[in-house]
């Protein structure tokens, strides 16, 4: 079984000098051991980061957000860790809610939690709103389960999970192919957490293209529903019922509850 007595926070980032000094920070408020992957950036963001007590990893050149995660898993898991907590590195991730999803990956333990941006959801850029609603349907249909927020940077993945950081995908594939094979063949539990959408005005530009990005996983995604087969069966898991959401404060109203102990997901459809 895993724990969270050894956690570590991978945050991956390119060309994030406006952001990146200040999440850190509050990353250390709640965590000694955070490991940075700058994938090649051509401003300021390596140099500030090596000014704090973190890890660096550096890429000469870009290799894309799937490699930066790569990198930080395989570092967190040689350094003895128990399970790795996820954030961007633009700051779209509040570091307080870092104890939030501790405290749900203790409570659920051996299970994959997601901060799942349920609440402001209007802050979201339409087409990026959109985008994230079709991944949803079709990366659910892979899971062969219902899952909140598939596309969000901020989750804990239990030592099993991250172990998994040799799977064939590349970029903003590889989150989704985690995902799937998480609850495929590990057959793990998924829940989610509400967290808010941030989208600041000020921040530089997504590195995220949604037409190319989620075409590519929802491609992705199909053959790996044609691979474990019972495809309509995997669909009808999919959508039939709600995602399964830990929301102690009752900040989102009918959520399915995740109920101490048992996560209340559906089993995968297994081919």
């Amino acid at each position: 079984m895993s724990d969270v007595t050894r956690p570590y926070i991978v945050i991956p980032c390119l060309n994030e000098e406006a952001a990146i000094e200040t999440l850190l920070r509050g990353v250390l408020a709640h965590c000694a051991n955070v490991i940075v992957i700058d994938d090649g950036s051509s401003d300021h963001t390596a140099d500030i980061v090596a000014q704090m007590p973190v890890v660096l990893i550096r890429h000469a050149e870009r290799h894309g957000k799937g490699e930066a995660l790569r990198a930080g898993f395989r570092e967190a898991l040689r350094r003895g860790a128990s399970g790795v907590l996820t954030m961007d590195g633009d700051g779209q991730h509040d570091p307080a809610d870092i104890p939030r999803i501790l405290a749900a990956a203790r409570r659920f333990p051996d299970t994959l939690i997601i901060g799942a941006r349920m609440l402001d959801r209007e802050r979201q850029p339409g087409a990026r709103r959109r985008a994230n609603d079709v991944a949803d349907w079709g990366v659910s249909w892979g899971c062969g389960r219902p899952v909140a927020d598939t596309q969000s940077g901020q989750r804990w993945y239990p030592q099993m999970a991250a172990e998994l950081v040799d799977i064939q995908a590349q970029d903003f594939v590889f989150e989704a192919a985690i995902l799937i094979a998480v609850a495929r063949d590990l057959e793990m539990p998924i829940v989610s957490i509400p967290i808010p959408s941030r989208y600041e005005a000020s921040a530089r530009h997504s590195h995220f293209r949604p037409v190319r990005d989620i075409t590519r996983i929802v491609w992705y995604t199909f053959w790996r529903v044609v691979h474990y087969g019972h495809i309509v069966r995997s669909y009808r898991a999919a959508h039939d019922t709600p995602p399964t959401i830990f929301d102690p404060d009752h900040r989102v109203p009918d959520a399915r509850p995740a109920v101490s102990g048992i996560t209340g997901n559906p089993p995968p459809a297994r081919g």
